[in-house]
């Protein structure tokens, strides 16, 4: 009798056994399920508090370094219109370097302003064909002669994407001069316009128009083109910026 009381008894225990551990695997999913719940109520709680801090940090960095703004003006005003018949024959690239300093002298160190510009800019020469007259063109035998405006600079100007500030120093005690490097841009267009008459580019550009109408004029069916030396325009030479 007692062996049969023994294996009820060891019946029942295990029985008892898989019953706990049913209920431990239970209550496990449970705390898993809970925690996957939380976690993931934690990070929606959490995206806000990241996002405003990366917004943080962006706002941090524009006041540290600032992004210009530009907000043109939507009015347009049309000042004049006027017809052009200008034939460009040759344009210059120039480079030059400009040196503008104010306030220089025993205390420079203290008020002084100095900048080195590099300027790049560019030379455009040519004739401009609306100037010629009805007398200005003859015609003789199949030969054209023809007296053309003197040639003449349509523009001087610098390219702003490649001129740059070098080097500025300015005094311990000062901000600079606003208007410093406004006066130097205005003098490397003048300078660079000097540099480009002084290289002939008002001869050359001759050469070249000549050379243009003469295949123009010859294209369309006569013989030749003769050209009558122009009166050259006066050049006007550049106001020295102080």
């Amino acid at each position: 009798m007692e062996p049969r009381e023994t294996r009820g008894i060891s019946g029942q225990s295990v029985r008892g056994w898989v019953l706990v551990i049913g209920i431990l695997a239970i209550l496990a999913a449970g705390v898993f399920l809970i925690v996957q719940t939380f976690q993931r109520m934690t990070e929606k709680a959490l995206q806000p508090i990241t996002a405003g801090g990366q917004s943080l940090q962006t706002q941090v960095a524009h006041l540290l370094e600032p992004t210009p703004t530009v907000i043109p003006d939507p009015i347009a005003i049309l000042q004049a219109v006027k017809n052009l018949a200008r034939l460009e024959t040759i344009q210059y690239t120039i480079e030059k370097v400009i040196t503008a300093e104010s306030a220089q002298g025993p205390f420079a160190f203290l008020f002084g302003d100095k900048l080195i510009l590099v300027a790049h800019g560019s030379v455009i020469a040519g004739v401009d064909l609306s100037r010629i007259k009805p007398g200005d063109i003859t015609l003789s035998g199949g030969v054209v002669t023809l007296r053309l405006p003197p040639p003449e600079i349509f523009v001087a100007s610098l390219d702003n994407q490649k001129s740059y500030i070098y080097n500025r120093t300015t005094g311990v005690l000062t901000h600079g001069d606003v208007n410093l490097e406004t006066t130097a841009r205005q003098a490397a267009e003048q300078q660079i316009r000097q540099a480009a008459l002084e290289d002939g580019i008002l001869a050359q550009a001759q050469i070249n128009a000549e050379s243009f109408l003469t295949h123009l004029i010859t294209s369309l069916g006569y013989r030749d083109v003769e050209f009558i030396e122009a009166i050259p325009l006066p050049t006007l030479m550049p106001t020295p910026i102080d």
